[in-house]
């Protein structure tokens, strides 16, 4: 019953964060809900693994590479789920920094319920 609760608030703050930013979009909460199980999945596999490869260059610019593998994943996501556009790499960063902060604040209130 939890992951199913976890789910559905991931995809509400997917939902929530596209209709506060302007330069991102998706079609609808079924699609929300595609881009939070993608989104974790990238995030999941594929983040770790990069951040190993880039650790010199990460440590060269002071973990400021981080952003650039963050916005990365989200790109990755729009392209793999159709139904979900972004509008370049800094809006990518803007959505993940907004998804950050929902999925904070929806998951506390989740503790505090």
């Amino acid at each position: 019953m939890k992951t199913l609760a976890r789910f559905l608030l991931g995809g509400l703050a997917v939902f929530v964060a596209t209709r506060l930013l302007p330069g991102v979009r998706v079609d609808g909460y079924g699609t929300a809900l595609i881009v939070a199980v993608v989104l974790g999945l990238v995030n999941a596999v594929l983040r770790p693994l990069l951040l190993l490869l880039t650790l010199p260059l990460n440590i060269l610019t002071l973990g400021l590479f981080t952003f650039v593998i963050i916005g990365g994943m989200v790109e990755l996501t729009a392209a793999l789920v159709p139904g979900f556009q972004v509008a370049g790499f800094f809006w990518a960063l803007a959505f993940a920094g907004v998804l950050a902060v929902l999925n904070a604040f929806l998951h506390g209130l989740e503790r505090a319920a």
